[in-house]
């Protein structure tokens, strides 16, 4: 009995977790999924592989084979990709029909906006969809159909009793994934995405308002815990926190963001630009939240991977870990000021 036909074969660059995440969830959904993982390392391969994601060996084949490309990397290397996309197409592609591409990185509306120039001026044959993720990576659930309270996220079951916990991907733009012949509203549906307005840059913006309320509220508590620890008093502003029903939202933040913190530098300096550019507001709140995360990311807590945790799983450890780094830190800037001499 051969293989069912799959709706369509979709690119994902790249595949962290967030990525694994939607790869896993469009293949249990009758889509192919393909990624190049050049310069990757071999246990990414392996994990792509095994999830049954294509591995291919370029650019080029990756735009001339996928109908749809999503770009879910760190915000540091969203313009990186999308060069890197127009670029396989310029001139050497086969494909017949558009591309599209599908930016869900968290950046600004201005860069956005800049991606979208990007790929008008190249020619590129591509359709540019502005998105964003809100919420955490697709995920398997058993039991029924339901919404998630807590985080928003929707719970869909599907004919084998398997229900997906799904982040909301909100898109914008003169294009919209529903609109593609045959699979675009499976696709949309798939994804739970909504397009909530032509233009490019507000569901960018979207992004970077919400993470403002939650990565931005997650590194103030990170200095919070760090210096009350220092104090002696993180016990009682755990208390005080507990009573007032706040202490579990802070304390989960600050103990899952270690792996992620170097992707939420950039981020929090996108956030800054939004507020400046589209708020009026001066920069300075998130330019700081950024050097919370850097913090974070330069100490031993930026050697932690998603599924292997050492370091920083209680907010006692994180505060200890970080005040560590700065330390270390503290010392190298001094010892470089002050250089040993020595009179012989």
């Amino acid at each position: 009995m051969s293989a069912p036909a799959t709706l369509a074969k979709i690119g994902i660059l790249s595949i962290g977790d967030m990525g694994m995440g939607i790869a896993k969830l469009l293949i249990a959904n009758g889509f192919a999924v393909a990624t190049n993982c050049k310069g990757r390392s071999q246990e990414t391969i392996d994990r792509a592989q095994a999830a049954n994601v294509e591995v291919l060996k370029s650019d080029v084949a990756l735009t001339d084979t996928c109908s749809v490309i999503l770009s879910v990397v760190p915000p540091r290397d969203a313009l990186s990709t999308v060069t890197r996309v127009v670029e396989s197409l310029v001139g050497v592609t086969s494909r017949e029909s558009p591309l599209y591409f599908v930016d869900l990185n968290a950046v600004a509306p201005s860069t956005a906006r800049q991606t979208a120039e990007l790929i008008t001026k190249s020619r590129a044959p591509i359709r540019f969809v502005d998105g964003c993720i809100l919420g955490g990576p697709p995920s398997i659930k058993k039991g029924s159909s339901s919404t998630n309270a807590n985080t928003g996220e929707d719970e869909d079951k599907d004919v084998h009793n398997i229900s997906w916990s799904r982040p909301s991907i909100p898109t914008s733009g003169p294009y919209q994934l529903a609109e593609i012949p045959i699979y675009g509203e499976k696709l949309a549906a798939t994804l739970n995405t909504r397009h909530i307005s032509p233009g490019i840059g507000a569901a960018s913006g979207l992004k970077m308002c919400f993470a403002s309320t939650t990565k931005g509220f997650t590194a103030l508590a990170i200095q919070s815990f760090t210096t009350a620890a220092k104090l002696g008093v993180l016990d009682e502003l755990k208390q005080e926190l507990s009573d007032r029903g706040a202490w579990e939202r802070a304390a989960g933040g600050v103990t899952a963001m270690a792996p992620k913190a170097y992707r939420w530098v950039r981020e929090m300096e996108e956030i800054a630009l939004t507020f400046e550019e589209d708020g009026g507001f001066a920069p300075d709140s998130f330019q700081g939240a950024a050097k919370v995360f850097q913090a974070v990311a330069d100490s031993e807590l930026g050697q932690e991977k998603i599924g292997n945790r050492k370091r920083g799983t209680t907010v006692e450890d994180v505060a200890a870990a970080l005040s560590e780094g700065m330390d270390k830190k503290r010392k190298r800037q001094s010892e470089l000021r002050h250089p040993l001499t020595f009179d012989w």
